[in-house]
């Protein structure tokens, strides 16, 4: 305490939690030394200190799961290297599963921990109660073990990494409060406290449950909400082993673990409690909540059941304490979207500690490097949208987030609470035709649809249930008539002036340089030439293009052009988004719908391949791009949205006698996979490269402009990969795929799924994944290998190959009409 507040600073992290604290550690890990850490009060006074202390590493995907898995490996470790006990133990943990579903999802889930490294280990009730006495299994069906789980005392663990930090070099300064952050020009410059200014390159806010408000002072949106959490600890139980694994039952929203010779026993409800809406108090430190034994009782009474024990154990804390949880029970990590040099890490949905040692490692390196190590897009902050720090929305929302921790994770899965908020013109009609609605970045988009009237599903099963046959017509009739899918959620951004061209051409692979009237899909890359984003970009004029992209990827995108605008100087970027809905029109039948609502000439000649033209469609003109991503001949129609009931309905009308259909976006998906199209945020991302990705052919070698990672995609170019993405098909496979199965070649595991589905087309499970082999992903190390895929336990044969199993020739896609038997891989089709 006996630093004085310096002038400057390299680092500024705001915040003297765990998180934090692990940040400052990293940094000076990485050799940085002119660290500034600034907590309010002290530390580890907000959330940190009533932590329980639980380290799980099973999460629900890749990056997450490694977070935790560094974590475990670095408590294990930290003693050694600052001198401070951290309590961590690895006892292990067992989560037993009371019904089909869950051991579904168990058995599921440990398939995907082996392809992150992680052994999960599948045991009978029987074997469950061996290693946990205490347990009642009469009504479990199997549980999960995973001997590497453990936990720690956040406390010890916050303070080794202060001691870490300060060790290299971190200044930390205690009851030092930033009442403002300083910005110029749209880049962050310092921060304000009560003992004066520092001026600063980079800076992080580590706020926990303040940070949504303290970002929303920038304009920025952070969205998290502060929940009531709710834990008790048991009076001492005699003979309880100090090794007690953790306890967890996810169908009663049950967790437990030793501690000190008693119980402490938790709850994640499915009535969550928002609190602190109005604002967290600046002075809240090591403060608890009013107990609630009513709203707890239930869940008690659940524990009770699972471990008896707790019947004749009275308790000796009934805690209540608060913690910050996102509308998707996802993290906030990064880059605010257009303020350079200010990041943030918040929101880890009760599990910060378990992820802190993670988190540290990556917000280190992002800060240092100006990019992640790895893949982090699905706790990217820029995924936010603006509406999300609304309170209304948050308070509605965090009600369901604390339980959905642990609901089961089915497929294609939307929270029920706060819904409805960003709508298609075309939401009323679509659901009278029976429209089951998902939501993504707040869009109600259609999965499939249901029989007229019956109730909306916001989610699928694991099972082969009405949503597979649904869905599954949907994509039949997309191959072999004309359906209708309402893709309003795409973003619209219009680039225009003198310097848009060139603007376009620094960010993108593909020449954009085309004739006004052209459409080009192009990767945009970072650096490294990993794809920041995959977009569609129209020429509609000679300085003027207009830029489409995913929903996700709206705020990402925006910040991404604007950011490189500021040195293009005369170009205007504005997001037109709200201006348009989407209506594609797909299937080999497209054209002959379409030529009876507009006079337009639709034919191969007068409206080639990727052409973009303003048609007249009914008694409305619309924008549209001849694009497909199902495989089929096809029109996108970007229609001014108060004339967006007009171009339905006619289309509708005309469409009576050609079987038009309606199609969501499960089928959009499937129909997609056949025909080897790749998903931004699933297929790519950015620590993916064209190349690796198979999208060679958006990169022209020849333009005259450099492009942002082109040096980096050079080093790749001509030389065997040693990651590449391919497709896969599982013909005998029963179970279905979703993605983040393991695959396996000769008996090695070589990678996971990253996307999947059924191809209905093709009769059989298909993915996306990348492979590794050291010797090179070539199609001779494919055809001289045997593949299989792992879902839920058993492995599967598989076929791999570098081509589309559907019409890899897109004859389809240029107009050209054959038999769909014939356009099936020969290795699947059927004899």
């Amino acid at each position: 305490m006996g630093n004085k507040l310096p002038s400057h600073a390299e680092y500024v992290i705001i915040g003297g939690g765990i998180i934090g604290l692990s940040i400052a550690y990293h940094l000076t890990r990485l050799g940085h030394r002119d660290v500034l850490l600034l907590e309010r009060d002290q530390l580890t006074c907000g959330t940190t200190w009533h932590a329980a202390g639980l380290v799980t590493q099973l999460r629900a995907n890749e990056t997450m799961a490694r977070l935790a898995q560094y974590s475990a490996e670095l408590f294990r470790d930290l003693e050694h290297l600052t001198g401070q006990a951290t309590g961590f133990r690895q006892t292990g943990s067992v989560t037993v599963a009371t019904t089909r579903e869950r051991l579904e999802e168990l058995k599921r889930a440990s398939s995907m921990g082996r392809s992150f490294g992680l052994n999960v280990e599948m045991i009978s009730a029987e074997e469950a109660q061996r290693r946990v006495s205490l347990l009642d299994v009469s009504d479990v069906l199997g549980a999960a073990w995973i001997a590497s789980d453990g936990m720690t005392n956040a406390i010890d663990t916050a303070r080794a990494f202060a001691i870490g930090a300060r060790k290299g070099g971190a200044t930390i300064l205690e009851r030092t409060s930033v009442t403002r952050i300083l910005l110029e020009k749209g880049r962050f410059v310092g921060i304000e406290t009560g003992l004066g200014t520092v001026r600063a390159e980079r800076a992080v806010i580590c706020t926990g449950m303040w940070t949504r408000n303290l970002a929303a002072e920038l304009n920025w949106s952070v969205p998290l909400q502060a929940a009531e959490h709710f834990y008790v600890v048991t009076e001492t139980i005699p003979e309880l082993p100090l090794d007690l694994p953790t306890i967890r039952d996810m169908d009663a929203s049950v967790y437990a673990k030793a501690d000190a010779g008693k119980l402490l026993v938790g709850f994640f409800e499915a009535d969550g409690r928002a609190w602190g809406m109005d604002g967290i108090p600046q002075d809240f430190s090591f403060d608890a909540l009013p107990e609630d034994l009513d709203h707890m009782e239930p869940y008690l009474t659940a524990a009770i059941k699972r471990m008896p024990v707790l019947a004749n154990v009275g308790l000796q804390l009934n805690f209540n304490g608060p913690e910050s949880f996102t509308p998707d029970n996802r993290f906030h990590l990064g880059p605010a979207p257009e303020i350079q040099g200010l990041y943030v890490a918040a929101g880890f949905n009760s599990c910060g500690i378990e992820s802190s040692g993670g988190a540290g490692k990556v917000m280190a390196e992002w800060m240092s490097a100006g990019l992640p190590a790895g893949d982090c897009w699905e706790m990217d902050v820029r995924r936010s949208m603006p509406f999300q720090r609304n309170r209304r929305y948050l308070y509605d929302r965090t009600v369901e987030a604390v339980g959905n921790l642990w609901t089961l994770h089915l497929p294609h899965k939307s929270p029920k609470t706060a819904r409805n908020i960003r709508v298609s013109p075309l939401h009323d009609r679509l659901a009278k035709l029976g429209a089951n609605f998902g939501e993504n970045a707040g869009w109600e988009r259609v999965q499939w649809f249901g029989a007229p009237g019956s109730p909306n599903e916001n989610h699928a099963t694991f099972g082969r249930d009405e949503w597979f046959e649904r869905s599954g017509a949907e994509h039949a009739a997309t191959r072999s008539g004309v359906t209708l899918f309402d893709q309003t959620s795409f973003a619209h951004i219009l680039v225009q002036g003198p310097h848009a061209l060139a603007l376009l051409q620094r960010l993108s692979t593909n020449d954009v340089n085309m004739a006004v009237g052209r459409v080009v899909y192009t990767p945009w890359l970072n650096e490294r030439a990993g794809m920041e984003s995959d977009v569609t970009i129209a020429r509609t004029g000679e300085e003027e293009f207009l830029v489409v992209t995913a929903a996700i990827q709206r705020t990402r995108d925006l910040a991404w052009l604007r950011l490189h605008a500021k040195a293009a100087r005369h170009v205007s970027v504005v997001d037109v988004s709200s201006g348009y809905t989407t209506l594609s029109v797909m299937g080999p039948r497209s054209r002959e719908l379409l030529q009876r609502v507009s006079p337009a000439d639709l034919s191969n000649e007068g409206f080639p391949f990727a052409t973009v033209r303003e048609i007249e469609v009914g008694y409305s003109v619309a924008m549209a791009f001849r694009m497909t991503f199902v495989g089929e001949l096809g029109w996108e129609l970007h229609i001014p949205t108060e004339q967006t009931l007009g171009v339905y309905d006619a289309l509708v009308s005309a469409g009576a006698d050609l079987g038009l259909g309606h199609a969501g976006y499960v089928a959009l998906n499937t129909l997609r996979l056949e025909a080897g199209y790749r998903d931004w945020g699933s297929d790519v991302g950015d620590e993916d490269t064209p190349l690796e990705s198979g999208l060679g052919f958006t990169v022209d070698w020849n333009k005259r402009e450099g492009f942002i990672g082109r040096a980096a995609l050079e080093a790749q170019r001509g030389k065997p990969l040693r990651r590449r993405l391919v497709q896969l098909a599982c013909p005998d496979a029963r179970s279905l795929m979703f993605g983040t199965e393991p695959v396996w070649r000769n008996g090695s595991l070589v990678g996971y799924l990253r996307s999947a589905g059924f191809g209905h087309t093709v009769e059989c499970g298909l993915g996306m994944g990348y492979l590794n082999s050291e010797a090179g992903v070539t199609a001779d190390w494919l055809s001289g290998g045997s593949f299989e895929i792992e879902i839920a336990g058993e492995r599967y044969p598989a076929v791999a190959s570098m081509r589309p199993f559907y019409d890899a020739a897109r004859s389809r896609v240029k107009g050209e009409w054959r038999d769909t038997q014939e356009l099936i891989a020969p290795e699947l089709r059927k004899i």
